[in-house]
């Protein structure tokens, strides 16, 4: 046996796979900005609202963790993560609320909900990708090496 680092940016994975983002987010913008800080370690999809969203992880991609604003339309932040908390499927998918609203009741609703953390907008896109890699290395996504048997 012998340890093998295997990197993506100054990320290692597990399984040598690129960890796939998913973002909900009406704002372009804010789209724009989470998906090119984050582009150089993850695979990013975003959408404009959690409708969206769950349809497209009903079709079969599971994302290794969730970004999701509160306020989106058609289905919010909120209601998305207790779509997905309650659905036997998606339940273990981390999710990451990123919101303008920085009410401590809101932000414990969102967390006693099944949200695994809560980012306050404005933020700083290099602690979101920090708090993305710690979240991911609880949940055995990513690891410094990799053991492999020869």
């Amino acid at each position: 046996m012998y340890v093998k680092t295997i990197s993506i940016g100054n990320m290692n994975t597990i399984d040598n796979k690129i960890p796939k983002v998913l973002v909900v987010e009406d704002d372009m913008s804010i789209q724009l900005i989470i998906k090119y800080s984050l582009n150089k370690l993850f695979e990013v999809t975003s959408f404009s609202n959690g409708l969206e969203a769950l349809s497209f992880l009903r079709e079969g991609t599971l994302p290794d963790i969730i970004i999701s604003d509160l306020n989106t339309p058609e289905m919010g932040g909120l209601e998305l993560i207790e779509q997905l908390k309650t659905s036997g499927f998606f339940s273990a998918i981390p999710v990451i609320v990123l919101s303008g609203d920085e009410n401590t009741e809101t932000r414990i609703k969102c967390l006693d909900s099944g949200a695994d953390d809560y980012v306050v907008k404005p933020f700083n896109p290099r602690e979101l990708e920090a708090r993305i890699k710690a979240i991911l290395r609880r949940t055995g996504k990513f690891s410094l090496t990799k053991m492999l048997d020869e």
